[in-house]
């Protein structure tokens, strides 16, 4: 899944963790890594990150916070910036997207870049 907003390109993968879930206890681990490239002229830095996650059993959660894993990086024109991160489901299939929060460095003016909506599903569980 792949998204690009006012110059900011945000990519997304996920995949079933098996080895750290417990699907007797409805709990379903998903790992994903975001690549960040930056196609403008000018540098940002990302400040903030907001997740809106979906679990198909109904439950909602939001997670607002500072920088991404500890981070908040500065991208030059060109350069890119990889994370990976965790979520748990309760139901093994769920969704979630949501924006960062940017700042053009030299003007200190704030603008967000979305992230692509991406799918968490437990393979067997299509079957």
């Amino acid at each position: 899944m792949t998204k690009i907003t006012k110059g900011i390109r945000v990519t997304a993968k996920v995949k079933f963790k098996q080895e750290y879930s417990e699907p007797e206890n409805n709990y379903f681990v998903f790992f994903y890594r975001i690549t960040i490239e930056n196609l403008n002229d000018f540098d940002v830095q990302l400040l903030r990150r907001h997740w809106d996650i979906f679990d198909s059993n109904g439950i909602k959660t939001v997670v607002d916070g500072e920088g991404v894993v500890g981070e908040k990086p500065v991208l030059s024109p060109g350069e890119l910036y990889s994370y990976e991160s965790a979520c748990n489901l309760e139901s093994g299939m769920g969704r979630m997207g949501g924006f960062y929060e940017l700042m053009r460095t030299e003007r200190g003016e704030l603008f967000q870049a979305e992230i692509p909506e991406f799918v968490m599903e437990v393979p067997y569980m299509l079957n």
